[in-house]
């Protein structure tokens, strides 16, 4: 088994599960129980300046054995898994020369190409899948252990000529908040990477603008049998309010750089019911417009149902492309150590967000380099190992580069 691959299974065991609704920082105390076991590890490997501080964030230096002046290089992945599935007892299992048929993760869960049809893309290679109970947590454990694996070759290897490589590991990406206590000043870097998620050659530097939407329908509950023009039911509000945005521009009918609407979650009865919605878009002006339009269907309602609905709109993260354009060699270099190992650049926009959009706008520019997972947040997530062992050679064909620049 290669250490990327014994890292890995060793980081899944960690239970770091977000936690959308907690107001700590991190937001799980898993995710600080594995932040300190990284920081030991680091330490071990003999880095410098290891640091764990008290939000969980974990930050070390691997100094540049050359004299002359080399661009300092950060690799960042996150700690946090989705809270949108269990990641209690993660139990990997592996599927040795792939044969490109199903996959039986348990007695009622099949991982098919029939529904998702580019395992056939890695048909004789060694996959390693969930027991179909949990999630994987290769997003973005396997961007972990990908930096820390290549930082431990530079360390056993010296004779290899690199600039000062910076790593930091930041918790609850996963809720939108994996840069909120980010200190760039005291990371240090002029440039970095995050390794986290997507398949073999994926190379990303935009992203979606975001922003969430809590909309809040307020009823009168009075006994049904007696309710004629007294009853007002909220959660009929609320069906009028999402019926009024259009059925196209939802997550399941959009590819590409086409934005959406996605109602993420209902909580309501009679009385009070609230919708949760994330709203996406890489163009900022439909990014605003699509602001808009919420606003408007909650003041046509407004005038329908007086007083009956309120709306709280928050932007997360905006598109990182916006920073990045000034600044492409970052890109272009990320393509050439694709070439370099052998990997086929794949360059597509984020659909979704990554800690690396808010720390460019932090100054810290940042775009995205595969770590080879696929099918993230649910039972039906999976890692190619080659894909993984091809993500710490491309972190080392980065690291000569930059060197040799």
């Amino acid at each position: 088994m290669s250490r990327v691959v014994e890292r890995f299974i060793k980081y899944v065991k960690f239970d770091t599960k977000a936690d959308e609704e907690s107001n700590t920082v991190p937001t799980t105390e898993g995710q600080l129980v594995f932040a300190k076991e990284l920081g030991k590890e680091l330490e071990e490997l003999g880095l410098k300046d290891v640091s764990v501080d008290e939000n969980g964030y974990v930050m070390a230096t691997l100094p540049a054995n050359v004299d002359k002046k080399v661009p300092v290089v950060g690799f960042i992945a996150h700690m946090d898994t989705s809270p949108d599935m269990s990641a209690t007892n993660v139990k990997p299992k592996f599927v040795e020369n792939y044969d490109g048929g199903d996959i039986k993760l348990n007695e009622e869960v099949i991982l098919s190409p029939k529904d998702f049809p580019e395992l056939k893309n890695y048909i004789g290679d060694t996959l390693i899948t969930t027991d179909g109970t949990t999630l994987l947590g290769a997003d973005d454990k396997a961007g972990i252990a990908e930096i820390i694996t290549a930082v431990e070759y530079l360390v056993q290897h010296p004779e290899i000529p690199h600039g000062t490589i910076k790593i930091g590991f930041t918790p609850d990406e996963e809720v939108g908040r994996g840069a909120d206590y980010f200190d760039t000043y005291k990371f240090g870097a002029d440039l970095a990477y995050t390794i986290d998620g997507g398949a073999i050659g994926e190379l990303e530097y935009e992203n979606f603008n975001a922003a969430g939407a809590k909309v809040t329908f307020q009823g009168r509950n009075v006994h049904p049998g007696y309710a004629k023009d007294k009853m007002i039911n909220s959660m009929l509000i609320a069906n009028e309010f999402i019926s009024a945005l259009p059925e196209s521009e939802t997550p399941q009918a959009t590819e590409g750089y086409e934005g959406f609407y996605h109602l993420n979650s209902i909580n309501g009865d009679v009385e009070k019911t609230v919708l949760n919605y994330i709203i996406r878009d890489f163009d900022k002006d439909s990014f605003e417009k699509r602001k808009q339009t919420i606003k408007e269907i909650s003041e046509n309602l407004n005038k329908k149902y007086p007083g009956r609905v309120s709306i709280e709109i928050k932007d997360q993260y905006r598109n990182m492309r916006e920073k990045i354009e000034s600044v492409m060699y970052v890109v272009d270099n990320a393509k050439k150590a694709m070439e370099l190992a052998g990997v086929k650049p794949i360059v597509k926009p984020i659909r979704g967000g990554t800690d690396g959009a808010r720390l460019s706008f932090m100054g810290l520019p940042t775009p995205n380099i595969f770590t080879g997972g696929l099918n993230f947040h649910g039972k039906y997530e999976y890692v190619p190992v080659c894909s993984m062992e091809k993500a710490v050679e491309v972190i080392l064909k980065l690291v000569d580069l930059y060197v040799n620049m």
